[in-house]
C-alpha cells in the first residue's frame, strides 16, 4: 500500500472555499444582464485597481472588461460590441494607470516566447511607452471601430495608483 503526502490547499482551494461562504449568504439580486447605468469600463488587470470602489459602482452598474494595459484590442472591440449591441450600453470609460507592468516590455517579449515554446503568439503584447498616449490610442480604436455604434460618449482616464485618482486624457492633446 503506497502512502501519497497530503495535498497541500493552492490559493484556487482558497478561493473556492470563499466561494462556499458566499453562496451560503448570496441572495439572487433578480437582475437581468444589462448593466444599470448603461456604461462599459475597459481597465487594466492590475490587482491594485478596486474599480468599483474607485469608481462609486455597484453591482450590475456596468461592464467590466480587463486586460493586460487596458488596452483596446480585437478582443475588447468584440466585448464592447456585444455590450453595446446586444446589452445596451451606450458609453465606455477607458482606464489605464500608473506605473503598469506594459511599459517594462516591448514586442520583444513575443520573440522570447517564440524562443522559449517554438510558436510565436498570435497577438501583440501592447507595450507602450506614453501611458497617456496609449489612452489616446485606446479611444481612437474605440471611436473609429466600425462594429460600434456608441461612440458619442467615449472618455479616457490614467488612474494613479499611488492616490487613487482619475485624470482624465484629452484626445485631441
Amino acid at each position: 500500500m503506497s502512502t501519497s503526502a497530503p495535498r497541500t490547499a493552492t490559493v484556487t482551494d482558497r478561493l473556492v472555499e470563499a466561494n462556499r461562504a458566499y453562496a451560503a449568504r448570496f441572495t439572487d439580486p433578480g437582475m437581468g444582464a444589462r448593466p444599470v447605468l448603461r456604461v462599459a469600463v475597459v481597465a487594466c488587470m492590475d490587482a491594485r485597481l478596486d474599480l468599483h470602489a474607485a469608481l462609486g459602482l455597484e453591482l450590475g452598474d456596468c461592464h467590466t472588461i480587463r486586460n493586460a494595459g487596458g488596452v483596446v484590442t480585437d478582443d475588447t472591440i468584440r466585448s464592447l460590441t456585444i455590450s453595446q449591441r446586444a446589452l445596451g450600453t451606450r458609453s465606455v470609460a477607458l482606464i489605464h494607470h500608473t506605473g503598469c507592468g506594459l511599459q517594462t516590455l516591448t514586442e520583444d517579449f513575443r520573440h522570447e516566447l517564440e524562443l522559449e515554446v517554438g510558436q510565436r503568439p498570435a497577438w501583440a503584447v501592447e507595450a507602450f511607452r506614453d501611458v497617456d498616449q496609449d489612452v489616446r490610442q485606446s479611444m481612437q480604436r474605440v471611436r473609429t471601430s466600425p462594429f460600434l455604434p456608441h461612440t458619442d460618449d467615449v472618455r479616457g482616464f490614467v488612474f494613479d495608483v499611488a492616490t487613487g485618482l482619475l485624470r482624465e486624457i484629452d484626445p485631441n492633446s
